[in-house]
């Protein structure tokens, strides 16, 4: 890796001194805003134009659709990442949905593009994330030194903020302008240039002969399942943010029928709303390592303050009430993520990131597709606004259940893991938890976005 310096002392921005992180993390932000700009325009299509009646069951379908794979493929992503060259891996994912989305262009330019076909393409763009987002985070470790995994987690995590500042702006305008065909055509640029980027990357290590065996066995050793419960804390942590995803993630699908129902308005108001929670994760992705306050007390209040600010828009209408209050929320989301996406980091052993960043995407997103449909559901026959405070009511007992969790508890467990830990973490507990700590993916909290 090449390393660019300054004759200052002071440092320049990690992508910039680190070009082979640097590159990869442009590639990454390729990836994220096509495909929050596919599931952003397509939404907006279906409600706009496509559905006349239950636009909420059709867009609620639409967004479970899109987060199937991070919890179906959850198994295979895990053994890809432990098995194969990274680099390979996310070449590959890349390249897998520039070509699907090509397709779906020529398909849509053709005309007569069924509902169906909207769908199937975003299964498989989704299926392509699922592998690329934590193949990368797996990857941090391989592109940048031990004291950088802060930074650098806080530029992957930010990835998703500009994927839905970018994305977002760009989904429903273009669908307004040039329909299906033209969104298709963007998101295949971006995933075609991204895989162009990462071949030109070099990571620090390789696969030697004879590491995918080791890889085989030492997944047959240790399931999935297995991860997880050697990491009770950790576990614990994503049982919280899994339970405030139910709520939080819906407010992709509340979005879209807010505008339309409650507003009365069209593509741009959709894109002010998507970037507005995007320019505020944005913020906390690049705030959240300087919030002071440990983890489990800090994420508690975090998911109050976000609880308070979606329940705004359904006391208040207007479109910039909610797109102020969504800056808060994404604010919130940001510091989440990067206080403790940098946590598991160190506390989970190196062997283990493989198989531990899969499940964790698909834990965090499992309650995706049900928050969809619900909220789909929810949305033919109650009004945006009340759905609003459903958001912040839900996501009051998660705050509750963090404030519980003890981040003392950490030490034991990861104190049983010593030896299979050292070389994945440099400091001890009490240093992870007060230094570091979904996307999605994918999902609203601690992954990112979808």
């Amino acid at each position: 890796m090449t390393a660019v310096t300054t004759d200052e002392g002071r440092r320049p921005p990690l992508v910039l001194r680190n070009r082979a992180f640097g590159t990869v993390w442009l590639a990454q932000v390729l990836t994220q805003a096509a495909v929050r700009m596919f599931q952003v325009g397509v939404s907006w299509w279906l409600v706009a134009y496509a559905v006349a009646g239950g636009r909420g069951l059709a867009s609620g379908l639409f967004m479970a659709v899109s987060t199937l794979p991070a919890v179906a493929l959850a198994p295979v992503v895990a053994r890809s990442v432990a098995r194969f060259a990274h680099r390979s891996v996310l070449r590959a994912a890349a390249g897998a949905a520039g070509t699907a989305a090509a397709a779906l262009a020529v398909w849509a330019y053709a005309g007569g593009l069924p509902l169906a076909a909207a769908y199937a393409a975003t299964l498989a763009l989704a299926a392509c994330q699922a592998f690329f987002d934590p193949c990368l985070t797996t990857s941090v470790p391989e592109l940048v030194d031990d004291e950088d995994i802060e930074a650098a987690t806080g530029f992957e995590l930010s990835t998703q903020s500009l994927a839905s500042l970018g994305g977002a702006l760009l989904g429903a305008l273009i669908v307004d302008a040039a329909g299906v065909a033209g969104l298709a055509v963007g998101c295949a640029s971006a995933y075609l240039v991204a895989a162009a980027l990462i071949t030109t990357v070099r990571f620090r290590t390789q696969a030697a002969p004879g590491a995918e065996d080791g890889a085989e066995e030492a997944d047959g050793q240790r399931s999935l399942r297995g991860i997880l419960a050697g990491l009770p804390f950790v576990r614990r942590i994503l049982l919280c943010f899994t339970a405030a995803n139910l709520f939080t993630t819906a407010v992709f699908v509340v979005i879209p029928l807010y505008t339309k129902s409650v507003l009365a308005d069209g593509g741009s108001t959709v894109a002010l709303l998507e970037a507005s929670l995007g320019v505020g994760t944005l913020i906390g992705s690049f705030t959240g390592a300087r919030v002071p306050g440990r983890p489990t007390t800090l994420g508690a209040w975090l998911l109050t303050l976000m609880g308070l600010a979606l329940a705004a828009p359904g006391l208040f209408t207007g479109r910039f009430v909610f797109a102020g209050c969504l800056v808060v929320a994404g604010w919130c989301v940001g510091v989440i993520g990067v206080r403790f996406v940098a946590l598991f980091q160190r506390l989970v052993p190196t062997a283990d990131k493989p198989g531990f960043f899969a499940v964790m995407q698909a834990v965090l997103g499992a309650t995706f597709p049900l928050a969809s449909l619900l909220f789909g559901l929810l949305g033919d026959r109650l009004s945006p606004q009340t759905l609003c405070l459903i958001q912040a009511a839900g996501l009051l007992p998660a705050a509750c259940a963090l404030a519980l969790l003890r981040d003392d508890d950490a030490e034991p467990d990861t104190g049983r893991q010593d030896d299979a830990a050292a070389p994945a973490r440099t400091g001890s507990a009490d240093e992870a938890t007060r230094g570091a700590a979904s996307h999605p993916s994918e999902p609203v909290v601690t992954g990112g976005e979808r």
